[in-house]
């Protein structure tokens, strides 16, 4: 686009903004009006475990949003000479799920839970049970029954329960709602009326009469809105929170805040029927939007929703790349000991390029790539392990071929279920995310781990933070009827069709073989946990 238009479009707020709080990275993207990113920013943040559990700092929250948005805003005036005083629309994303409970004075009562934590299986289990619907460990209203199963004196103070989007747009407007992508990982949605399901909020409150509690569910929950729809503006105290410098101005309207599961939709155009995106990182996910409801409850199927609320089947491990990362680490110690400098980016292209040389199954090598708990697979310490047999091949290739293979395990073993007893068939697979950010590697793996073409955009890199500020645009600027889908397919990705990569026979039987060897040696994972404190 011509630098003039879009310094014009600068200053007369035809822009969009997204904030994504991710698990690793808070990133804002100013976002022009043919979509492409104008500038964007960043603050680098790390979950604690603190007291057993995972948890972020909530002055980290504030200080990563003005960081990111400083830098953003500074790369506006350094680019197109003009300070950044208003924009069209914004947006805020987060990682999905947790805990996050205030009092009426707003204050917050218990240290913030991420969705990281595993120890609600008691209060998971039990609300499977009575809603008929699972109800994973990770879920706010997990943590919120385990909390009351607890006893935790705080619980009876609740007035406002919300996820790190939902708190920090509600600091920002005033407003307590969500989008209902993100509502769908707090407690189910019913996806006829696009709101939480009434029928199993009344079973949830008949179950906290026992408990004697001064609120009923309802109470405490957010409003839940769809893509589209408006969803209060940026106060002067929240334009003050966001940008201390002053320069940006009251006023702005704000889409619905979203979790990290649908903007990675938006971002890849995955919110139509047989779509699905696989988002690998910290953590990884995949997500497909069914035609028809499953057959019954699978305790490693999550099923939440797109932003416009179609019913979408979830699968979602808390580990991907974090283990896999540790040992890029080392390596790079490795070299810098014996004098090579090299940057991170050729070192990750480097090892993951050698990992395409290496055996098809991995040599006979196993990893499990568990920093944390994993649910799906019944761990509820993470212990991260590398083992061979005396007759593996080890290699190098071989090595960073199995870290690769392990970041995808337990992921494998919930999409089979839907190929295999659901019949579910998707037309393509999206990848974003650090996984596939070195050409060709993360695709070739994932397409060998599903057995299905796996494409990744241009576009993915920019992720969450632009994947909500395209939904504040759609927002800002959709016509009259006009879907979230149609939206997507012909104003923004018209033309874009990225790069995909076909599973290679070799390589679906090489994953096939380690994970063999994946599930047989689970008692290991667990062993180490039982063992090491």
């Amino acid at each position: 686009m011509d630098p003039n238009y879009t310094k014009d479009a600068i200053i007369s707020g035809r822009t969009a903004l997204g904030i994504e709080f991710g698990s690793t990275r808070i990133k804002a993207v100013l976002m022009a009006e043919d979509y492409a990113p104008i500038a964007s920013g960043s603050y680098e943040w790390e979950n604690r475990y603190e007291n057993g559990l995972w948890t972020y700092n909530l002055d980290d929250v504030w200080l990563g949003l003005q960081t990111s948005y400083r830098q953003m805003s500074e790369a506006v005036q350094a680019t197109y000479g003009v300070a950044l005083r208003t924009v069209g629309a914004i947006g805020f994303s987060g990682m999905m799920h947790g805990y996050m409970a205030f009092d009426r004075a707003g204050d917050l009562l218990a240290p913030f839970r991420t969705w990281r934590n595993t120890n609600t299986g008691p209060a998971a289990a039990e609300l499977t049970d009575l809603l008929q619907f699972n109800i994973p460990l990770r879920w706010s209203i997990a943590h919120l029954h385990q909390a009351i199963l607890n006893k935790e004196a705080h619980v009876a103070d609740i007035a406002y329960l919300t996820t790190l989007a939902g708190y920090v747009h509600w600091k920002l407007t005033g407003r307590k709602v969500l989008g209902v992508g993100e509502a769908s990982g707090m407690f189910p949605i019913d996806s006829t009326t696009n709101d939480f399901d009434a029928r199993k909020i009344a079973l949830y409150d008949a179950r906290l009469r026992a408990e004697n509690m001064p609120w009923t569910l309802r109470d405490i929950l957010p409003e839940v809105r769809v893509a589209g729809d408006e969803a209060g503006s940026l106060t002067e105290e929240g334009a003050a929170l966001l940008d201390p410098s002053g320069q940006l101005q009251a006023g702005i309207p704000l889409c619905p805040p979203e979790g990290d599961a649908g903007t990675g939709m938006v971002a890849t155009n995955s919110v139509a029927e047989r779509t699905a995106n696989v988002s690998a990182g910290t953590s990884v996910f995949a997500m497909i939007v069914l035609e028809k409801p499953l057959s019954k409850v699978y305790p490693e199927i999550d099923m939440v929703t797109t932003p416009s609320g179609k019913p979408v089947a979830m699968v979602h491990s808390n580990n991907c790349t974090s283990d896999l990362n540790a040992w890029v680490g080392l390596f790079g110690e490795f070299a810098q000991a014996v004098g090579i400098e090299i940057d991170q980016s050729r070192l990750f292209e480097t090892l993951y390029r050698q990992a395409l040389t290496g055996d098809a199954d991995g040599g006979g090598l196993l990893a499990y790539n568990f920093v944390s708990g994993e649910h799906n697979v019944h761990i509820e310490q993470g212990r991260p392990l590398f083992v061979r047999t005396p007759e593996s091949r080890f290699t190098l290739a071989n090595f960073m071929r199995v870290h690769l293979f392990s970041s995808l395990g337990t992921l494998k073993l919930g999409l089979d279920i839907l190929f295999e007893q659901e019949q579910v068939t998707i037309d393509r697979v999206l990848g974003h995310g650090g996984f596939f950010k070195t050409p060709e590697v993360g695709q070739r793996i994932m397409a060998a781990a599903i057995n299905v073409p796996v494409s990744v955009m241009a576009t993915a890199g920019e992720g969450g933070a632009w994947g909500i500020a395209l939904l504040a645009d759609y927002m800002r600027r959709r016509g009259a009827d006009e879907t979230l889908e149609a939206f997507l397919e012909r104003r923004v990705f018209a033309g874009k069709d990225g790069s995909t990569i076909t599973p290679q026979q070799a390589d679906v039987d090489g994953f096939a073989a380690f994970m063999e060897r994946f599930k047989a040696g689970l008692v290991i994972e667990a062993t180490a946990g039982d063992a090491m404190k």
